[in-house]
């Protein structure tokens, strides 16, 4: 339920707000927003985080939660190395958080499993890892195409049709509601100002410090960090940044909870350290319907994972969801820095989790240094624009 007054404007938000400017400010209270605000206040004293309410479109809520780096970066292998130094920074973060917090995000790093059904499947993905590794300067890691006896004996139960599975070492699993809940307790831990109901309608660049305009008000800050998702194609405009960005929706089967019995996930399967089973990996251009489920996809989900693991056929659905994920017109994240609005900078990508990560211990600093580094070029909107001329 939203916050709103008798009158149906919205309601005096109850926290703290820094009366001057701040060193930072983030639009934007989901995974991006909170990791790049969680790592800006490792090195600045005023950070305030911008969020929405309840109705805004929230890719966080809906996150499948794997920190994946098998088949990222195909196209564009300095995605490998960014998702790859994420994943190596995961263990950091998750020590950082606990150590403020004492809250267990959920942190597993055990390996993962890409699972194929059909001789088309397995030869396809045999290509398509072998094709994505030679890619000059692509990061380099150990795979395995697992035959049927190997998987079974890593995941008991395993289904008659599944012919085996992809498997590296490098991939994991967190808890992205965990997650986000440790990163705001640690906001209010270091005094992070997080202000709910606070949308951004307008940003304006005044001597070198920005005003955000809210309904309850202006406020300033000397940097700004885009983080808002979707949104983030409108307000880029604002400050000099074209921001492509689509909507593309996932759905997920929830299961109710057993006896923890899958340790390694898979891409479209895992188990939660709390029992739970989720299913996914649905991608539909399906525009803002967010909130639609369909029983179709739903329907496919959930027949693919019992073929998996057959024993989930007695395992109860317990609810579905559908949220959705910020598609770049390439599919990769954009970090860039305004030139006409110096001192704001953009963060988007479809991996909030992955690359929670890299964006509080690499991007942050970034953005306190007012500068992102050669190797962060592949990630600016350039490339769309040479894209169009090529």
């Amino acid at each position: 339920m939203s916050d709103s007054s008798p009158s149906g404007a919205l309601a005096p938000p109850r926290a703290r707000h820094h009366r001057g400017v701040y060193d930072a400010l983030v639009i934007g209270g989901g995974l991006v927003g909170s990791a790049v605000a969680f790592g800006l206040r490792q090195q600045l004293d005023h950070v305030a985080v911008l969020d929405e309410g309840d109705i805004a479109f929230r890719a966080s809520r809906g996150n499948f939660g794997l920190v994946w780096v098998q088949s990222k970066g195909m196209g564009m292998p300095a995605y490998g190395h960014w998702t790859m130094s994420s994943q190596q920074l995961w263990p950091r973060l998750a020590g950082l958080l606990h150590e403020l917090t004492d809250l267990d995000v959920g942190l597993e790093q055990r390996g993962g499993l890409h699972p194929v059904l059909t001789e088309e499947e397995y030869e396809h993905r045999i290509r398509f890892m072998s094709e994505l590794l030679d890619q000059p300067g692509m990061v380099q890691y150990d795979w395995k195409m697992l035959d049927r006896k190997e998987l079974a004996d890593l995941v008991p139960g395993i289904g008659p049709e599944v012919l085996g599975a992809t498997w590296t070492a490098v991939d994991g699993v967190a808890n992205p509601l965990k997650m986000l809940r440790a990163l705001h307790t640690a906001f209010d831990r270091q005094r992070v100002d997080y202000l709910p109901l606070h949308p951004v309608a307008d940003i304006a660049l005044r001597h070198g410090v920005f005003e955000m305009s809210t309904p309850h008000g202006k406020i300033q800050a000397r940097k700004v960090v885009l983080a808002s998702g979707l949104s983030n194609q409108a307000l880029g405009k604002q400050v000099g940044l074209e921001v492509p960005v689509r909507p593309q929706r996932g759905q997920i089967v929830v299961l109710e909870r057993t006896q923890r019995i899958l340790q390694t996930p898979f891409s479209t399967l895992r188990q939660t350290d709390e029992g739970s089973w989720l299913i996914g990996d649905s991608q539909e251009e399906a525009g803002y319907a967010d909130g639609v489920v369909g029983l179709p996809v739903l329907a496919t989900l959930a027949d693919r994972a019992v073929r998996t693991l057959p024993a989930l056929r007695d395992v109860r659905v317990v609810r579905s969801w559908s949220a959705l994920r910020v598609m770049s017109r390439d599919g990769f994240p954009i970090y860039e820095q305004s030139a006409t609005h110096p001192g704001a900078f953009v963060a988007t990508c479809h991996s909030g989790v992955t690359l929670a990560a890299a964006h509080a211990l690499r991007v942050a600093p970034m953005v306190v240094e007012g500068a992102l580094p050669g190797d962060m070029a592949p990630f600016s909107t350039r490339r769309f624009h040479v894209q169009e001329t090529a």
